[in-house]
């Protein structure tokens, strides 16, 4: 009988999957399988790479996740290679690109579209006329090739107010606040691929006070990389203007996309340069289109990317934690989940976060199927980031000093394991986390007071002591106790050997930051809301705890605790005073129907745990009973619409540290931002200038107005262009003129 061979494959060798690994060397790229080489190309030789990369998805060598995982190249692009395969093989990789034929606007075309733009006529009309795509035209003057003059207005006519635009909205023809015709008819027929924004005068806009957000927006990423992970057929709302309308949306706490429904849309629209927003229904299929692009993911890693690369050291040191996200619906019977702070067990998703010390958001992980936070962190966290996580130390460096680390874990007590320890010791990360079973305290004259830094930068003093643990026979860890003024000791365990105890101490107790993360956007930004309401089948494989093992081990648990507390009644059931006869009696009679109900008992107890030792303790999907069976939320959408929540929140974090710079009572900058976010504005665009002037309104008292002019200047020094225009933002609190002055001043600055 021939023997199976193991695939062995040669060290320094990056691996595929179980059967496929790859190596580069010398400016080639060699691949594996088994020990044996399959192929060699050129490192430079991307069109080699593509072939045979979708080759090995082909013939079912590889998936088209794991090529992308390995490389690290966009799945988009993998699917791409597959495609150009399967309809010409080998030789459609190898074929002479086709060139882009002779420009469509020479400087010919240019000049006739120019002068007409300048007699007035619409976009479409001289796109008409000389026989082009509108699309086109547009383009250029995105590009600066072209220039649309601003519409003459009348000198006299001061910027429309609320009251005008919600008559003329409610009018438009085509739809409440639907004016623009002629751009929305071409994008009906498909001669349109987004609108381009155009700003126009207008007094008191609600909620203006978000476009003071839109440079930190811009500097976080909300834009970045965008069109290389989602494409949106042609339409009227591009994809700039979708996803500016959901960061707008979350940082004026707009709790779910249903709300829109009772917002005026024409008002919306100002602050995106649109005539409205797109109702409910449309945003939700453009979220289902980006969704089904399946590059959510990657978009957001990305990000993460970005995030980390801006500030390592804050990367360096990672809380890691589940947030629990509770189910009220009922199409689908989630499996329960212990909610602590509601102390209940609920149908609920458990969502995995990753956040910094200061508690900003760099990425999360859904898990329909909860494994614990042990296996999520080993299988999908950790190897995730030993690949992201910027300036690591190298192999050289970490072979020279025993006691050097990657990066910092920090998680709670659910994630005490002596052996999970000593796996990540391993592979050179450190962990914190509290001790499970932290046993007698130590004496009072071990602790020392220390000055501790916390993350915030306030320094505070705690009563600390040190001593080495061995866990579990296996691991010398450090344990690190805090004494708090009523006596308690919080137990810490480290397998960090490098840092002071103060450090550590202030890094493990400031974890409280990520959960006022949660509760915070949870608050207000609608965190735990349903995006959409659709399900989705669960992998066969997916496994689970078999219900039937989880009631019979409840029922263990619940006999264990009864015979726990007879045992207890039994031990301290004495005779006192003097004792008489009729004592003895009852105390006999009391003690023997003790014994017998603790027999009853244990004779319970050991039939319980026989019948759950011979129960599996866990089952696949497929595995399990019809009734018990359940599918998993739709996740693609809510983790795009959760990316660009942690952008705002991000974006808003960065706005709270320059609030704070003039600011007596630091803690009220989110409060004081949370108003202004909801503060009408005055937008007047000037073409000439090439400016569009975002004037907010005055605050509820002097010094908030104080700290918004100190917000306006330093946002002003970003010199920040609306997407999508070439209009430079500038802001301003209004003028400080009696309401008569302001009205003709204003009036006079909007020509």
């Amino acid at each position: 009988m021939p023997q199976m061979q193991l695939p062995i494959f040669p060290d320094g060798v990056e691996h595929i999957n179980a059967q496929l690994a790859f190596e580069k060397r010398n400016g080639q790229v060699t691949y594996f399988n088994g020990s044996m080489p399959v192929f060699i190309h050129d490192e430079n030789d991307v069109a080699t790479f593509r072939m045979i990369t979708a080759q090995f998805c082909i013939n079912g060598n590889a998936t088209q996740a794991e090529v992308a995982r390995a490389f690290g190249v966009t799945l988009i692009s993998v699917k791409r290679a597959v495609k150009r395969y399967r309809e010409k093989g080998v030789a459609g990789f190898y074929q002479e690109a086709k060139r882009r034929g002779p420009a469509v606007l020479t400087t010919e075309v240019l000049e006739r579209a120019q002068a007409l733009l300048d007699e007035g006529l619409e976009t479409s009309a001289v796109a008409a006329q000389l026989g082009v795509k509108r699309d086109t035209l547009a383009k250029a003057i995105r590009a600066g090739r072209l220039r649309k003059p601003a519409k003459k207005k009348d000198p006299d006519t001061p910027p429309s107010t609320k009251s005008q635009r919600s008559g003329e909205d409610a009018q438009a023809p085509m739809g409440v606040g639907a004016r623009n015709v002629l751009e929305r008819i071409a994008a009906s027929v498909g001669d349109l691929t987004a609108v381009a924004p155009i700003f126009q005068p207008v007094c008191d806009v609600p909620n203006g006070g978000v476009l003071l957000a839109l440079p930190g927006l811009l500097a976080i990423g909300l834009l970045h990389q965008a069109e290389k992970y989602f494409q949106l057929p042609k339409g009227y709302y591009g994809l700039e203007s979708l996803f500016l309308m959901l960061a707008f949306l979350a940082l004026a706490r707009l709790p779910s996309l249903e709300q829109l429904r009772y917002c005026a849309p024409g008002e919306w629209g100002k602050l995106l340069g649109l005539d409205r927003i797109p109702e409910v229904r449309t945003v939700r299929q453009k979220l289902a289109l980006l969704s089904d692009q399946q590059q959510v993911n990657g978009w957001s890693a990305e990000l993460c990317a970005q995030w980390m690369g801006e500030d390592p050291e804050k990367a360096s040191v990672l809380y890691v934690d589940g947030h629990v996200r509770v189910y009220h619906g009922d199409q689908t019977q989630l499996p329960r989940h212990y909610v602590a702070r509601q102390k209940l067990c609920l149908r609920a998703t458990t969502d995995y976060w990753v956040n910094a010390m200061d508690g900003q958001p760099f990425f999360l992980l859904n898990q329909a199927v909860d494994p614990g936070l042990l296996q999520v962190l080993e299988q999908q966290i950790v190897p995730r980031l030993e690949k992201e996580i910027p300036n690591q130390p190298t192999g050289e460096e970490l072979a020279a000093d025993a006691k050097l680390h990657r990066f910092t874990l920090i998680f709670d007590r659910e994630g005490y394991s002596p052996a999970f320890l000593l796996r990540m010791k391993d592979k050179r990360i450190a962990c914190l986390t509290y001790h499970k079973y932290p046993g007698a305290d130590w004496p009072r004259e071990e602790f020392q007071a220390c000055q501790v830094e916390l993350a915030s930068g306030a320094c505070v003093q705690m009563e600390l002591a040190e001593r080495g643990t061995f866990l579990g026979g296996k691991l010398w860890v450090r344990e690190i106790r805090k004494l708090t003024a009523s006596g308690h000791q919080s137990a810490v365990l480290s397998t960090d050997y490098r840092s002071d105890p103060g450090p550590m101490a202030a890094a493990m107790f400031a974890r409280w930051s990520q959960e006022n993360f949660f509760r915070y956007m949870r608050e207000h930004y609608g965190l735990d809301r349903l995006v959409d309401y659709g399900t989705e089948e669960i992998p066969d494989t997916i496994p689970v705890v078999n219900p039937e093992y989880r009631r019979l081990d409840g029922q263990v648990r619940s006999t264990n605790g009864q015979l726990a507390r007879k045992r207890a009644v039994f031990g301290a059931l004495t005779l006192s005073g003097e004792i008489e006869p009729k004592k003895v009696a009852a105390f006999e009679h009391q003690k023997a129907a003790l014994q017998e109900q603790i027999e009853t008992l244990t004779s319970e107890l050991d039939e319980l745990k026989a019948q759950r030792k011979a129960v599996k303790r866990h089952l696949t999907i497929a595995e399990l009973p019809e009734e018990e069976r359940f599918q998993q939320l739709r996740t693609q959408s809510k983790q795009l619409i959760d990316t660009i929540k942690m952008v705002a929140y991000r974006a808003e974090t960065a706005m709270v540290q320059i609030a704070r710079e003039v600011m007596q009572r630091e803690d009220d900058a989110r409060s004081l931002l949370r108003a202004l976010y909801g503060t009408e504005a005055d937008l007047v665009p000037d073409e000439k200038a090439g400016t569009l002037t975002v004037r907010v309104h005055h605050q509820a008292s002097r010094s908030a107005d104080a700290i918004i002019r100190h917000l306006c200047n330093e946002l002003n020094q970003t010199e920040t262009i609306f997407p999508g225009t070439s209009l430079r933002l500038v802001y301003e609190l209004v003028l400080n003129e009696p309401n008569d002055a302001a009205v003709h001043s204003y009036a006079m600055t909007c020509e």
